[in-house]
């Protein structure tokens, strides 16, 4: 019997066409599915006269893989991993390979990998971004775990995964145990900022300027010839010209609540428990919170009746404001994500290469975008930069969008368009670029009502101090600790 250069568990649709996409490239692929008529019916459909091997057990699985065995599960994340883990782990023999594809959260992918590891076997945590069409065309891929594993998995990845114009693959090693499963998490935190950016854009051009879905659709493919040229705004495009039946825009037609399935969720809790400021991407996902919420909002807008006022500026220079707003958020929603990977970089030990992860996003994953390439390039020129808005592009650029920013940002206000991220993200810039916060007040408040201390300007950092403040709260001051 021929053996296959590498097993997938789990054939849903994105398991499917990953192994649909390995085959085309030359692999011969062993599969296994729970439900084994799922197999039979893979096997002789989509999979028939193909280098695909049917397997009705994980033994048969296993035996039918060259060594080193490589094994990737596309499963469902959470206990289904460590169940799969754990049914593998007697069949396998050491140096043989485990690969979650699955969105696994990264402290699980830690705690395998270390697991795994321990018994003498390989672990792979990969971020697989694309969706459908990029399982089968070609998606992003970020693999992180044991570095052991990559001479032998980086064939097959590399050969997959999408690439960019030179032909660059999308994918390369990220870092120890969680750092891949991290930096995908990451990545789909900044999905929900560029989403909710968009859908605050076009609100805004709905619900302020009073512009058709034909219009916004014609705005949409003009902005995906600028800086903003993104599969996302591709996609909002092309939404937006989709009819329905009765020749009425289909999006005019969808209930107003948005689902989630917790990534974006695990990167707000990431930044709270690193201590970064993640505001943009937390806005957005509070706004997909606040808009599974229908009824109390059409009772509260039934509560609080308001028009929007009639605009009354100059129609297409707002439309331009609102580009420039966009992408002046947008920056923000990668300057966060970043600050947030490299706060956790120091925190775990991992080496990653940001300009390299720029790169990986570029294709085949859902927020590539032409704008990552300048992002590569910052870190390429400088790989120890603090924030994406020190560097000499991004700090010339948002000089230049930091007018139409704050014009856009003060008609949401004003004329009650709700633009959360939008919003967030000038207090973040305009908080960022603040050397004098009110932050003295605060920790004098601390100070007087449980003597937190401070430290002074005119000290050195690091030397501590307590007032009392009453002239009876004494001079004991409570120990220093930041939460």
């Amino acid at each position: 019997m021929k053996e296959a250069d590498i097993g997938l568990i789990g054939l849903a649709v994105m398991g499917e066409n990953l192994v649909m996409n390995m085959e085309s490239k030359g692999f011969t692929v062993a599969v296994y599915n729970r439900t084994t008529e799922k197999v039979d019916k893979f096997v002789n459909g989509r999979a028939s006269g193909k280098n695909i091997i049917g397997c009705h057990s994980l033994t048969e699985l296993v035996d039918a893989l060259k060594k080193p065995r490589k094994v990737f599960l596309m499963v469902k994340a959470g206990q289904a991993v460590d169940d799969m883990i754990t049914q593998l782990l007697p069949l396998l023999e050491d140096g043989d390979i485990i690969i979650d594809g699955g969105n696994s959260h990264f402290p699980d992918t830690i705690r395998r990998t270390a697991s795994v590891e321990a018994q003498g076997k390989l672990y792979v945590g990969t971020g697989v971004s694309g969706g459908e069409e990029g399982a089968l065309r070609g998606p992003s891929m970020m693999p992180g775990g044991s570095p052991a594993a990559w001479p032998f998995v980086k064939p097959i990845f590399q050969a997959i995964c999408a690439k960019v114009e030179d032909g660059s693959p999308c994918c390369d090693w990220v870092g120890e145990n969680g750092a891949g499963h991290f930096v995908k998490m990451v990545h789909n935190g900044i999905e929900y900022g560029d989403m909710q950016l968009i859908c605050e854009a076009y609100q805004l051009m709905r619900d302020l300027l009073g512009m058709s879905d034909d219009e916004m659709q014609e705005v949409f493919a003009c902005w995906n010839q600028t800086e903003l040229d993104s599969y996302l705004i591709e996609i909002t495009r092309d939404i937006l010209a989709y009819k329905d039946t009765d020749g009425s825009p289909i999006v005019e037609k969808i209930l107003d609540t948005a689902g989630q399935k917790g990534t974006g969720k695990w990167t707000g809790i990431a930044a709270l428990d690193e201590g970064v400021p993640l505001t943009l991407i937390g806005e957005a996902v509070f706004a997909r919170c606040l808009s599974a919420m229908k009824e109390e909002r059409v009772a509260a807008a039934s509560a609080y009746r308001r028009a929007i006022p009639a605009f009354t500026g100059d129609r297409k220079e707002m439309v331009e404001a609102i580009h420039q707003a966009l992408y002046a958020s947008k920056i923000i929603s990668y300057a966060q994500g970043y600050s947030l990977m490299r706060t956790a970089a120091e925190h775990y030990g991992w080496n990653l290469n940001y300009g390299g992860i720029a790169l990986m996003w570029r294709g085949g994953c859902i927020i590539r975008s032409v704008f990552l390439g300048k992002i590569k390039e910052a870190y390429d020129a400088n790989p120890a930069l603090a924030n994406l808005l020190l560097d000499p592009y991004f700090r010339e650029t948002m000089e230049r969008l930091l007018p139409a920013w704050r014009k856009v940002a003060a008609a949401a206000i004003q004329y009650g368009v709700p633009a959360p991220a939008m919003t967030a993200a000038l207090s973040y810039f305009d908080g960022y670029t603040t050397d004098r916060l009110p932050a003295n007040l605060l920790q004098a408040q601390r100070d007087y009502f449980g003597a937190h201390t401070y430290e002074r300007l005119d000290a050195p950092r690091g030397q501590f101090f307590h007032t009392n403040w009453t002239g009876h709260g004494g001079d004991t001051a409570a120990s220093t600790y930041n939460a």
